[in-house]
């Protein structure tokens, strides 16, 4: 039997067992994932761990007497299975009633079946390990660390509504350090293609960055502009997609957006699109939604947020797709993207830049940085948390790279820098003085997600602490 006709099968013979175990009363929805992960680490310049796993996992959600309960399982054995019918049911009758059941998604199917490289599903340790090797030959010496991963996910959805639904999705990425006694270089692309990641490119890029900020010094705290490289970008619209374009923390007034307002720079238009070729993920969410191309944002306009079934029904409209395991967190647009100044193609993504010579390795930044009076380079964000989510308030650090620019110039590197920022704010009208030409598909931070980030200059940055506090 095929991995697919199993993968049916056992939503199948979920939807089954629910059926005999609530006399055909209840609704319910089953989600069989298959995945393979692999990862490749490597620290002081080797490999020294290189692990895989292959998992079949089981979900149900089920919604009886009004009522709802969730449960899942990776053993797929038929007394398993019965017994993840048996507890979630036996949950769900201990559960409070729930009167904001959405209901079932109806039969759909999705709008693409997701992008599959075949590379990267046939890839071995040999493969990884080829990319790390080169990654740290191009550092030059420097002591390197980080990692190379490959995952293959394919999913299968049934509901008791008649939707059946299937996709499958591999992505690739590469996440690597440089570093001198005094500082850091970072480095780091996913890809929905192997083919993408280039080892070499990025040990040299992060080998680079390391050499340009040695010795670094300590900068007042203060108001500066700011470029932010794509990595410290990505930071910003993860954020902007987890607190501020999703649909519960909106119904819960917990959201800076407000549909129909002109709330960020004309030049800011940022993207959802988890269904163009070669985008990272499934084609639909948990509820079985299949997922579409959104824009969150339209020139500075807010014109959409992320939907689930349940928030759809609350804010009297229709789901986005954007259903996740635990729904407490809320519907997130998990591959949002900020469409670059010169988008190269469709999709809005370049590859990455071949220049390596200095903290600017990016054309497009060094470009931006040209234009700056006195301000910052940051490369990185860490740690980042959420002090007012209202106002999208953040604190964080810098990391990986912090440059003082002086008439146009990259002058010193300075120590890492505490930051308390309102991301909107500091995206608002009039506050964007550039965005980069090259955008660039980063590591996730969560699983299923993938974000595509452009450099970006803003006018003011609101650092707050440095290296005396």
């Amino acid at each position: 039997m095929s991995t697919e006709l199993l993968r049916v099968d056992l939503a199948q013979q979920v939807l089954e067992l629910v059926r005999v175990a609530t006399g055909g009363t209840a609704q319910a929805e089953v989600t069989v994932q298959w995945q393979a992960l692999a990862l490749t680490r490597f620290a002081n310049s080797y490999i020294h761990q290189n692990v895989a796993d292959t998992t079949t996992r089981v979900r149900l959600r089920l919604h009886v007497d009004g009522r709802t309960a969730a449960g899942s399982t990776t053993l797929t054995d038929p007394a398993s299975l019965r017994g993840l019918v048996d507890r979630t049911v036996a949950a769900a009758r201990l559960c409070p009633p729930d009167r904001s059941w959405p209901g079932l998604a109806p039969q759909a199917g999705p709008v693409t079946a997701g992008t599959v490289d075949e590379a990267i599903v046939a890839a071995t340790p040999d493969d990884r390990a080829a990319l790390v090797r080169a990654f740290v030959a191009a550092a030059g010496g420097l002591v390197t660390a980080g990692n190379c991963r490959t995952r293959h996910t394919t999913v299968t959805f049934a509901n008791s509504a008649g939707q059946l639904i299937e996709g499958a999705g591999t992505d690739a990425s590469l996440d690597g350090i440089a570093r001198t006694p005094t500082s850091d270089g970072v480095a780091r692309r996913a890809a929905g293609q192997l083919s993408d990641l280039d080892g070499g490119l990025l040990g040299a890029r992060a080998a680079a960055k390391a050499r340009a900020g040695a010795d670094p010094v300590e900068l007042p705290p203060g108001r500066y502009e700011v470029v932010l490289e794509p990595t410290a970008v990505h930071d910003v619209l993860r954020c902007l997609a987890v607190h501020g374009f999703n649909g519960k923390a909106v119904g819960d007034r917990r959201s800076f957006a407000a549909i129909g307002e002109a709330q960020l720079d004309p030049s800011v238009t940022l993207v959802d699109d988890p269904v163009s070729p070669g985008a990272i993920g499934i084609p639909f969410d948990v509820e079985g939604t299949p997922k579409r191309r959104i824009e969150m944002v339209s020139a500075g306009v807010t014109a959409a947020v992320a939907h689930d079934r349940r928030t759809a029904a609350q804010a009297g409209t229709s789901s986005t797709g954007h259903a996740s395991p635990g729904e407490g967190s809320g519907p997130v647009p998990a591959n949002l993207r900020l469409l670059p100044s010169d988008p190269a193609g469709p999709s809005g993504v370049d590859a990455p830049p071949s220049e390596v010579d200095g903290p600017a390795a990016d054309s497009s930044v060094a470009a931006m940085v040209a234009g700056v009076g006195r301000g910052v380079l940051v490369t990185d964000h860490w740690y980042t948390r959420v002090l007012d989510p209202r106002t999208l308030v953040m604190t964080g650090l810098t990391r990986n790279g912090v440059w003082l620019i002086e008439d146009g110039r990259i002058v010193r590197p300075v120590r890492n820098l505490r930051f308390t920022q309102s991301y909107p704010r500091a995206l608002e009208p009039g506050a964007v003085l550039g965005i980069g030409t090259h955008a660039v598909p980063l590591p996730a931070t969560y699983e299923d997600s993938s974000f595509v980030a452009p450099a970006l200059r803003l006018a003011s940055w609101n650092f707050t602490g440095g290296a005396s506090g």
